[in-house]
């Protein structure tokens, strides 16, 4: 029996391990920073006034005496850094390996740091959004032991790894399909697309000598599809009676969210445009920092591609060898049978459960196999799903962060603790025909005011042996401790400095990087109904697409006809400028349905006869744009304008707090600063834990504190010869 005074990381390395996750949400506004933006609700203006010179406010902000003793591991996605950290911030330990973060990083009981990383450019043969492909293992003092690369032309490893207690590293992989062999499954053609797409699998490696690994166990969730749609595929069946089984044609919209947001930073060129180089597109440059886009770029990369579930975490309980996903698309957690060969994991004969690899249990949104309506929903795109390990408080129940974007009420995200329906045996109730239980979870920690907690992806927590929780919200690199009555004794923000390269500036006013924001491709056509990143928010269909592209190649040829030869040069040269708002920079904010903004017409000085000829095609615009979305779409285009001009105001000063001070991205009473009043705080982190000092890593290592990460990133680079 371990001791209950270890984290409870330490009996996730051998008895449960896990790792964990991260993710975007379908209303991501202004390439993240402004797409965020959509996906919040309106929220009252503030009234104070801006305070430009206020200090960003980073490390420790809160440390009370009832916060958990012990030492934290931070993981920058932006930098090639690992600090552990005590109470106060001070680091103890630094490991630096040539590559970026993959997501997730752990302090095994031997000592040992175990890292998943990035690709380089010249590694990569195709991307997604959490791509890694290579997993390290560092000893205590800094020497690399293992350097293993999971990539090749159909399978790569992505967001995160746990360590088995056996030794072998359980990876998340994507493997590539086309539309052709989602088609043969029984997917309708509609939700299968035209290009590839990337489905999850779970592969184990054993680690042998320094670069090397075999695999010993297998999963694929294609092996375990079910679908109503082609009764001439061998998968087809009643989607309902077997929950048992993935829906192949479930999914929240025809092309999941980060196939839209792909497609928003990187559009494919219209037929009328012309072919463009192979220059970067910034914004992916941007995606890189923080691990939502594979690194690409090498001589034989084919592009980033979306993928299906997006599993972003993966647990194992040795007591049950069983394991635990997160498909973050589907809104679930999935339980699973290790105990099966790979044989059997393919089939739905074998193992301890006599299940082969079908799922044991599933909870999270019932609607994924026809067990529920919306409002049995209980998890919003989800992420670190995982059992509290033994000797902890709520031991062997189920720990998730539900990020909480698209809830029905409002935006808001949770961390949520739940009885699981299993027997002493690993078996789970379910009546046929019903959604598993339970109803609702045991404990749940919100804010006060919940819309002041809502980190739209990455994030996780953890369980603490004196039954408080640990919670980190992923991108703003807010770190902050709990009790079960929900007071927040611990409290830190990510100061780490981007490495070069990898800034993705959504830093607050004075730190690292300033406002960045990815941009949007400039077009050809002078009129765009939906400019820039509004294309990947309102998610139109191929029909509505159709319909805007036929609209804006007649519009435009006859916007052109009206202007000078002079006028049209410049308005060319104006749209052709990619900008974080839309073509034409940031100057001017696009709105869509708008043939040509304000700010234009004045530049381009139009005569009062061509001012006449735009006001008649404004009004054909605005006709097409009312006749072509739904109704939904147009409340939720509204909602983005609304939320962009605010963000736009609150711009104007540096440092404005929201209402009461809060961040939006933090817990509730947080810092003040960031854009508008949302507090961004710190370097972006996808998760974060804590090690209680009889950690058996810990056991005589030298945890002399040292300087803060801020005061060590503050020195001047070393010179070198």
């Amino acid at each position: 029996m371990r001791k209950s005074t270890w984290t409870g990381l330490s009996a996730r390395r051998e008895a449960w391990t896990r790792p964990s996750a991260q993710s975007s949400f379908t209303l991501v506004t202004l390439a993240l920073g402004v797409l965020w933006m959509a996906a919040l609700p309106a929220r009252a203006q503030t009234k104070d006034q801006p305070r430009p010179k206020e200090k960003a406010r980073i490390g420790v902000q809160i440390n009370k005496p009832g916060a958990f003793q012990g030492y934290t591991l931070v993981f920058p996605l932006q930098s090639t850094k690992t600090y552990l950290t005590d109470m106060q911030g001070r680091v103890v330990r630094t490991w630096e390996s040539r590559y970026l973060a993959g997501q997730e990083a752990y302090l095994l009981e031997n000592g040992n740091l175990l890292r998943p990383a990035k690709l380089t450019d010249n590694e990569a043969i195709f991307g997604g959004a959490g791509a890694g492909g290579r997993v390290q293992e560092f000893t205590w003092d800094g020497k690399l032991v293992w350097d293993f690369k999971f990539h090749n032309d159909k399978q790569t490893q992505h967001h995160a790894v746990t360590r088995m207690p056996n030794g072998n590293v359980m990876l998340i992989v994507w493997e590539r399909k086309t539309a052709k062999e989602f088609i043969e499954a029984g997917v309708k053609p509609e939700w299968a697309g035209s290009g590839e797409m990337l489905v999850d699998a779970l592969v184990e490696i054993k680690p042998s000598g320094k670069t090397g690994g075999a695999i010993v166990w297998e999963w694929h969730m294609w092996d375990h599809l079910i679908q109503d749609h082609d009764a001439a595929k061998a998968n087809y069946g009643d989607v309902a009676a077997h929950p048992e089984l993935v829906d192949a044609n479930f999914a929240r919209s025809a092309q999941p969210a980060f196939a839209n947001l792909a497609q928003a930073l990187n559009p494919p060129p219209a037929k009328d445009e012309p072919k463009k180089g192979d220059s970067k597109n910034a914004a992916l440059d941007k995606l890189k920092g923080i691990g939502y886009v594979g690194a690409g770029g090498g001589r034989r990369f084919v592009g980033f591609m979306p993928d299906w579930t997006h599993v972003n975490a993966v647990a194992y309980n040795a007591k049950l060898d069983q394991i635990m996903l997160s498909p973050r698309e589907f809104n679930e957690v999935w339980i699973i049978d290790h105990s099966t060969t790979s044989a059997e994991a393919a089939g739905h004969r074998g193992g301890r459960y006599g299940r082969g690899g079908d799922l044991l249990y599933r909870w999270g949104n019932p609607r994924a196999y026809r067990a529920g309506t919306a409002a049995d929903q209980r998890l919003f795109s989800q992420h670190d799903t995982h059992w509290i390990p033994d000797g902890l408080p709520g031991a062997g129940h189920l720990l998730v962060f539900s990020n909480g974007g698209g809830r029905p009420d409002r935006n808001y995200s949770s961390v949520d603790e739940v009885v699981l329906p299993v027997s002493a045996d690993g078996r789970y109730e379910h009546k046929p025909g019903s959604a598993f239980g339970p109803d609702q979870p045991i404990w749940t920690y919100t804010a006060p005011n919940k819309s002041d907690f809502f980190a739209p992806f990455m994030s996780g927590a953890q369980r603490l042996p004196n039954g408080n929780t640990l919670i980190c919200t992923g991108f703003s690199g807010m770190i902050f401790e709990v009790t079960p009555a929900k007071e927040i004794v611990w409290d830190y923000v990510n100061p780490a400095k981007n490495a070069p390269g990898a800034s993705l500036g959504f830093g607050p006013p004075g730190g690292r990087g300033g406002f960045g924001a990815p941009r949007f491709a400039g077009s050809s056509r002078s009129v765009q109904l939906f400019p820039g990143f509004f294309q990947f928010a309102v998610q139109l269909s191929a029909e509505q697409r159709k319909q805007v592209d036929a609209f804006e190649t007649d519009a435009s040829r006859r916007l052109e006809a009206m202007l000078t030869e002079a006028q049209r040069k410049q308005l060319k040269q104006r749209q052709s400028t990619a900008g974080p708002f839309g073509p034409g920079g940031a100057g001017v904010m696009p709105e869509p349905g708008r043939v040509m903004a304000q700010p234009v017409q004045d530049k381009l000085k139009l005569t009062d006869d061509q001012k006449k000829q735009l006001d008649g095609l404004q009004k054909e615009a605005s006709a097409k744009v009312d006749e072509i979305l739904k109704d939904e779409q147009k409340t939720q285009l509204k909602e983005i304008q609304d939320r962009m001009k605010a963000f736009a105001a609150g711009m104007q000063g540096p440092g404005r707090g929201g209402p009461g001070g809060r961040g939006g991205f933090g817990p509730p009473g947080g810092r003040a600063g960031g854009f508008g009043g949302f507090g961004m705080g710190g370097s972006a982190i996808f998760r974060a834990y804590r090690y209680g000092g009889d950690y058996p890593g810990l056991a005589d290592k030298d945890l002399t504190p040292g300087q803060t990460i801020e005061e060590l990133e503050a020195k001047p680079p070393e010179k070198k010869n």
